[in-house]
């Protein structure tokens, strides 16, 4: 039983064997090759290496991990992947072998590693390990889900009534406009194209425009979406929604769906309309109706922080975490006590223009950005 660390620009060679242990495992549509793949060509530097566990001689685990900075190591995680890129077969192992594994991989990486970060972990996905002298578990957020199961209408009638409320209040604004609305679905690879395009252009019109983030067919992220929902499709894994008032689109969700679930990985929308018709909340009401219809998926997944608009929709809310493995015991206990330092000048850096009610905020700001920040 070892591991064994290939180039992870080698990707390709060893996608099959990745695709097994996902099909035996989660299923998980942000675990697919189809998914890992342009991930890695768009966002990887080069350092990233695919590493796999062997058990009798047969993969049972394999991973991707990059260097963070001199003695420390984390899973691949560019902003466009919600979970970890972990996998792992299951039965292969019992819960109390992952510190094991975690020590081993460590010993095994190159320059002499002394942490290794598990980055958003979903426990829904991956099993999540206890604390122990070498191993420390933190929240990273919470994200909200969908319930698909019975119907529509009784999902519905379980939202709050401000919400119902308001989007009936959007759609009879819209009526008496003589605004016809419509929700155009994209399933095709040879339609992914066009559809990421006008993602990106709605996207451009907006304030990510001005950040320098949004989406365009010619950079990375553009490249990463089109290339991705593409190979997805071909397995019948990919939608695109889009949201019409007559001719002009309004708001546009790009899914990937697999196992149970669908996932929104990213909603744009004309933000000149936003607060007079909310059409990205009539796409989200059109799209849960037709997923309810569809009885195929049981759940639909934000994967982002949980919104106080999230909780008008959705009912379920779980925790994704944070894993850190240290080489040894008492780096371990020198990394708490150098974040309790941390805190603790974030806190005097934030008393002297602080209220009582504005100190317990930073408090609650500094902790979170050490649990949001697990290696530093």
């Amino acid at each position: 039983m070892s591991w064994s660390l290939v180039p992870a620009a080698r990707f390709a060679d060893h996608a099959a064997t990745w695709a097994g242990l996902n099909t035996a495992g989660p299923a998980a549509p942000l675990l697919s090759p189809e998914f890992v793949q342009p991930l890695l060509k768009e966002f990887g530097s080069g350092n990233e290496w695919l590493a796999m566990w062997r058990q009798d001689n047969e993969v049972v685990v394999m991973t991707i991990v990059c260097p963070r900075r001199a003695g420390v190591w984390e899973t691949f995680q560019p902003s466009q992947a919600p979970v970890t890129l972990w996998l792992e077969r299951p039965g292969a192992l019992a819960p109390q072998d992952l510190p094991r594994l975690l020590d081993a991989l460590i010993r095994t990486l190159p320059g002499g590693a002394l942490l290794l970060g598990m980055t958003q972990c979903d426990p829904a996905v991956t099993r999540q390990p206890e604390d122990s002298d070498r191993i420390t578990v933190l929240p990273y957020l919470d994200t909200a889900r969908v319930a698909l199961q019975g119907e529509f209408a009784d999902y519905w009638n379980g939202r709050g009534k401000n919400l119902r409320a308001n989007m009936k209040k959007q759609r009879a604004k819209l009526l008496k406009e003589g605004v016809a609305t419509r929700m155009e679905v994209t399933r095709e690879a040879d339609g992914m194209a066009a559809a990421v395009a006008d993602f990106g252009r709605l996207e451009s019109a907006g304030w990510k425009s001005k950040e320098g983030t949004s989406v365009h067919l010619d950079n990375a992220q553009g490249r990463f979406y089109r290339a991705m929902l593409e190979s997805m499709a071909r397995r019948g894994n990919a939608a695109v929604y889009r949201y019409w008032f007559d001719d002009r689109l309004v708001a546009v969700n790009l899914c990937v769906e697999g196992g149970d679930s669908v996932i929104i990985l990213k909603t744009t929308y004309d933000e000149s309309l936003g607060s007079q018709y909310s059409p990205a909340f009539l796409l989200l009401e059109e799209l849960c109706q037709h997923l309810f219809a569809l009885r195929r998926f049981k759940g639909l997944e934000f994967y982002g922080k949980v919104m106080e608009w999230h909780r008008r929709w959705s009912d379920e809310v779980r925790t994704l975490y944070h894993v850190n493995s240290y080489r040894w015991s008492g780096l371990r206990r020198l990394h708490h006590a150098w974040q309790k330092r941390a805190e603790h000048r974030n806190l005097a850096a934030a008393a002297p223009a602080a209220t009582a009610a504005t100190a317990a905020t930073a408090a609650t700001a500094a902790t979170a950005a050490t649990a949001d920040q697990p290696m530093e």
